[in-house]
């Protein structure tokens, strides 16, 4: 110990620290502590004025600062409370600083139970207050506010640092958010809003502050850390305990400052040559939406990012981490002053933009094509508006990890990844904190997980301390990233957590602490990762699974918004070849695309889109997706005319377009009989024909396919549907009995003297999780399933009665009451050219923590199952041998999932589902939850959807899977118009084992066209992409679209044109085509 500190004279543990945790207390003996000497003195500001801004929830958006100063303000005293939730009200200031304050700290303190914003007389945004935890005014002393919040409180802000003794009136203005940092939950922080909250204004004020006294504090606060992390079992604790108690008692004889170069002096002793490195990185991690609407969200950015900037601006050390391209987008619109000074710290590599996403989405539940989008708005507003891209991908708060994200991150330049969540993992813990990440095409990058498990650290001795100690990787690497600042509801870093980390940048008997940029800190990593592990396939998260099925509604509008924008960007990129359109309007019409995606992007944020928001959230989301979708539509009506219209004729003919790549079949509803060869009342004057389109192209109606017909008879209570491809049996409850495959005897639910199973058994199950209602599903929740249409379940059941008999359809309907508020009506159909029975159900649900799924019971032995992902396909195991494997009972999959034999397979397609269970020869699907919090409405109402059940002939089959899954969720359209010829196809794939996921005109908007492949099987294939016209040049272009190397062409019969593609196993490739 220091010859300088005297060690208290009783060897008491107990009584010492908690002397010293007295003396810097905020609420016991602060007559007499440390704590009460802080602000030597005070008052409440002169003058206090009030105006509530009218109506609620968003319309502070349409007020400029200008306005709102001129408004009539009412003289008001602190105390009140203003309401109602969500809603607005601002404050003016005005405040005579004392003349004896002259060259001190002054000081403002606003106390409220809502976030409020400081703004400047001339309406410049300084800093953000936030409610939670204690609040220290020093006139009505210390008060904790927001109970059930964490504690984040922000109370103060520096008028100045040495007061000019100026007599003139300072006036602010406040804006004070009805709302608290995590919103205003009823019965804890994810319960519903309480709709009656009302926020109290509870002191403004302004005082001094004693700098050595904020100085002695801070040091004895970080030697108490570093007495009660390090424990009595270590002499550095009992060094720091012993420094901190002579400090105590040189501050009561009056000699501060001893007291603080005793600090001085304890804090110079530093760590040895081998001492893991804490690369510091401020962040302030904001959920676009939550517990809060998205409006909320542009006013938390602004409140934490000024604060921020004001800590920059004081701390040259700092270095700040932020993501969300969507955010700063905000920021841009509604605080341009503020953006301008974030644009300067870009510049300065302080305030550095990450993640290079246009949110943080949910990592599993957006289709492929969705993640690049993603990264592209991402990467190309962060490159327009700071000039670089970011390096590397954050996402530290979503559910789990897709497969693909390797592949695409390398797409976009990025080869670093960054999160925390997979910490929370109930049931085994990940083997590392740093690691090759290799993806489902081989492509890896560089891994770290923050092994302080957090993204909000305090910066407190224990944090770092488990840092290192809860490393995966301990010898492996010599830094590790320490994520510090309030996050979720925003705040970011404090000046406590700045001061602190002074202290601790390189002491003895705790990690060195560095403040870093995330650059720095990975290429330290990157030095290393020769000594790291390779972890390959998807990142699970053992937790919160009832995501994949929560507010399903939002689920559904998003797949259809997926597709139609994919359609519609395919229809707008032939027009722009076939040069029909003036630039104007196809530059609008790109335009009004991009601005749909980005609302279907911003609702893929990993709090939305999974289904753990507040209810208010979901009518912002359902908002969205109808503009999002509105505008598709209007585009695709805008293509049309372009794309067929013969001006010689006038004569209208109806055609089929088809945009995806290979020629499909479908039964469709015509409103004319016309003169179909076969054809089918559909009712109310309507018919059904079957017809075939090329693709991606389009073929006239005039002449209908003549398939062989579907049939439906009864027999042995059963009734059984057959067609060209198979033959199912439906008994009287709607259960699948049988299905074999044409020309075939093995049965998929039948296995003579060993199985019998039946498909589409709906099944109820009890559904309460631990705590966290709208995001989990508990592995027992499959203990408790009922089936319900079955004679035994006691459920009144409507029998099967046939609807449509053929010959292009066969429907059969019925209807079961599964509880007394709850209903489902479902009708199986088989069509003519349908390899698949389709479920079409209609559900009136408002189920309380009940989840409802169908089951297929199979006689297949499959020990894995496959599960459609984001391009490509992901397998799984169907048994518990592992912990790991009995973790995976509620998994995520996209539009198909499978179990196969070698010579026979089943697969359950469906239109907006994503939840499901494999588990031994059983295949279910998740189809709705009932959760009661955050939204106590989640899933109430009526829903429509549809899955289908298709035999195959197994493992070798999947391509056809995979193209009946995107036929399922992509109908073929017809539309009326006028053209000179039968058919035309725009592009299409010649070869199997490819899929063409987009086709899109390229950014930059110079024309060109950008069309992105993938390969779907597993396996290296080569095929030739077809593609209209001649171009004057085609190649390879990364994510960004910028191109690579060229590509050959080869003119085939007719003037076609051709790119010869070599794919390897799930490779994606983008390529850009040059017109004249």
């Amino acid at each position: 110990m220091e010859k300088d500190v005297t060690a208290s004279q009783h060897k008491h543990w107990r009584t010492t620290q908690e002397r010293v945790e007295k003396y810097i207390s905020d609420n016991l003996f602060k007559d007499v502590n440390l704590r009460g000497k802080l602000y030597p003195k005070a008052k409440e500001v002169d003058r206090l004025f009030h105006w509530g801004l009218p109506l609620g929830e968003k319309t502070w958006e349409k007020w400029t600062f200008k306005n709102i100063t001129m408004q009539d303000f009412k003289p008001i005293k602190a105390g009140m409370a203003y309401g109602p939730l969500w809603s607005t009200h601002w404050f003016k200031v005005e405040v005579n600083i004392p003349e004896d304050w002259v060259q001190q700290e002054v000081w403002l303190h606003w106390v409220s139970q809502g976030e409020a914003m400081l703004w400047s007389a001339k309406g410049e945004p300084l800093q953000g207050f936030s409610p939670g935890g204690v609040h220290l005014s020093p006139v009505k002393g210390a008060n904790r506010t927001g109970a059930m919040e964490p504690d984040q409180s922000r109370t103060d802000y520096m008028l100045s640092s040495c007061w000019s003794g100026s007599q003139e009136t300072q006036v602010f203005y406040i804006e004070m958010a009805c709302c608290g940092m995590f919103g205003a939950g009823a019965d804890g922080m994810i319960s519903p809003p309480d709709e009656g909250s009302v926020f109290q204004l509870e002191a403004v004020e302004v005082s001094t502050r004693d700098k050595l006294v904020y100085k002695l504090l801070t040091d004895i606060d970080v030697l108490h850390d570093m007495t009660i992390s390090l424990g009595s079992n270590d002499p550095r604790a009992h060094q720091a305990l012993y420094t901190s108690n002579h400090m105590i008692n040189s501050i009561i004889s009056g000699n501060y400052s001893q007291a603080s170069q005793l600090a001085d002096t304890f804090f110079t002793k530093r760590n040895g040559d081998l001492a893991h490195t804490v690369a510091m990185i401020g962040n302030c991690h904001i959920d676009s939406a939550w517990l809060w609407p998205y409006s909320e969200t542009k006013r938390k950015c602004a409140r934490s990012w000024s604060s921020t900037v004001q800590l920059l601006e004081e701390y040259p050390e700092m270095k700040f981490a932020c993501s969300q391209a969507q955010q700063f987008s905000w920021v841009k619109l509604h605080y341009p002053e503020l953006f301008d000074k974030i644009c300067h710290l870009v510049k300065a590599k302080r305030f550095i933009p990450v993640g290079g996403t246009w949110v943080e989405m949910d990592g599993l539940i957006p289709s492929g094509e969705s993640f690049m989008r993603q990264f592209l708005y991402g990467q190309l507003f962060f490159k327009r508006e700071f000039g670089a891209l970011c390096e590397e991908f954050w996402l530290p708060d979503t559910f789990g990890y897709s497969a693909q994200f390797p592949q695409i991150c390398k797409s976009f330049g990025i080869s670093r990844f960054l999160t925390q969540k997979m910490s929370w993992s109930l049931f085994n813990k990940f083997p590392h904190h740093n690691f090759l990440w290799e993806g489902l095409d081989g492509s890896t990058i560089l891994a770290h997980f923050p092994p302080g498990d957090s993204y909000e650290l305090r910066v407190r001795v224990k944090e770092a301390i488990r840092t290192v100690n809860n490393l995966q990787d301990k010898g492996r690497v010599s830094t590790s990233a320490f994520l510090y600042g309030h996050g979720d509801g925003g705040g970011g870093p404090t000046r406590n957590m700045l001061e602190r980390s002074r202290r601790l940048r390189d002491v003895d008997g705790c990690p060195r602490m560095e403040h870093m940029s995330p650059s720095a800190f990975f290429e330290r990593l990157e030095a290393e990762q020769h000594n790291l592990c390779r972890w390959v396939g998807e990142l699970y998260l053992e937790l919160h699974n009832g995501t994949y099925t929560s507010q399903a509604r939002t689920k559904k509008q998003n797949r259809i918004c997926e597709f139609s924008l994919r359609n519609t960007e395919i229809l707008l990129a032939v027009v722009a070849v076939k040069g029909r359109m003036k630039k104007e309007e196809l530059l609008s019409h790109q335009d009004n695309l991009h601005d749909a995606w980005e609302k279907v992007l911003l609702n893929q944020f990993h709090d939305v889109i999974p289904g753990t928001s507040i209810g208010l959230v979901y009518c912002d989301a359902d908002r969205l997706y109808k503009e999002a979708l509105a505008s598709s539509e209007e585009v695709q009506s805008a293509c049309c005319p372009f794309l067929f219209k013969d001006p010689e004729k006038k004569v209208g003919e109806t055609v089929v377009i088809n945009t995806l790549p290979w020629p499909m079949r479908q039964v469709m509803v015509v409103k004319e009989e016309g003169k179909h060869e076969v054809k089918q009342s559909a009712g109310e004057g309507q018919y059904y024909v079957a017809v075939e389109a090329p693709g991606i192209g389009w073929s006239k109606l005039s002449t209908s396919l003549s398939p062989p017909q579907v049939t439906v008879s009864f027999s042995n209570n059963r009734y059984i549907l057959e067609n060209q491809y198979m033959k199912a049996q439906v008994n009287t409850f709607g259960q699948v009995e049988s299905l074999i495959l044409a020309g075939d005897s093995q049965d998929v639910f039948r296995r003579e003297g060993t199985h019998v199973g039946q498909g589409n058994q709906l099944v109820l199950f009890d559904d309460v999780p631990l705590y966290w209602d709208a995001w989990d599903t508990m592995d027992y929740h499959l203990e408790t399933g009922k089936v319900l249409n079955i004679k035994e379940s006691g459920c009144e059941v409507n029998e099967v009665e046939v609807v449509q008999s053929g010959p292009l359809v066969v429907k059969l309907k019925w209807s079961l009451k599964i509880t007394e508020v709850s209903s489902i009506t479902q009708e199986i159909e088989l069509s003519a050219v349908s390899p698949y029975l389709v479920f079409r159900c209609k559900v009136d649900w408002l189920e309380s923590h009940k989840f409802l799924k169908v089951l297929f019971n199979t006689a297949l032995l499959a020990r894995t199952a496959t599960f459609d992902s984001q391009f490509g396909f992901v397998e799984r195991a169907t048994h518990c041998n592992t912990s790991w494997d009995s973790a995976k009972f509620e998994v995520c999959g996209h539009k198909w999932a499978d179990l196969s034999e070698p010579n026979l397979g089943m697969a359950v397609l469906n239109d907006c589902k994503y939840g499901w269970t494999a588990r031994g020869s059983t295949l279910m699907l998740s189809l709705l939850r009932s959760p009661k919090a955050p939204d106590a409405k989640c899933d109430m109402g009526q829903h429509t959807f549809s899955y289908a059940l298709m035999p195959h002939k197994g493992c070798r089959d999947k391509t056809r899977v995979q193209r009946c899954a995107y036929e399922f969720n992509n109908n073929l359209t017809l539309l009326s118009t006028s053209v000179s010829h039968d058919s035309e196809v725009w592009f299409s794939l010649v070869g199997s084992g490819a899929m063409i996921e987009a086709v899109k005109l390229a950014e930059d908007k110079s024309g060109d066209v950008v069309v992105r492949v993938y390969e779907t099987l597993g396996a290296t294939t080569s095929v030739r992409l077809k593609v209209p016209r001649q171009p004057q040049r085609v190649c390879l272009c990364n994510g960004l679209e910028e191109p690579l190397s060229d590509l050959n062409l080869e003119v085939g019969e007719g003037d076609e044109v051709f790119v010869d593609l070599t794919l390897s196993p799930f490779k994606i490739v983008s390529i850009r085509i040059t017109y004249n």
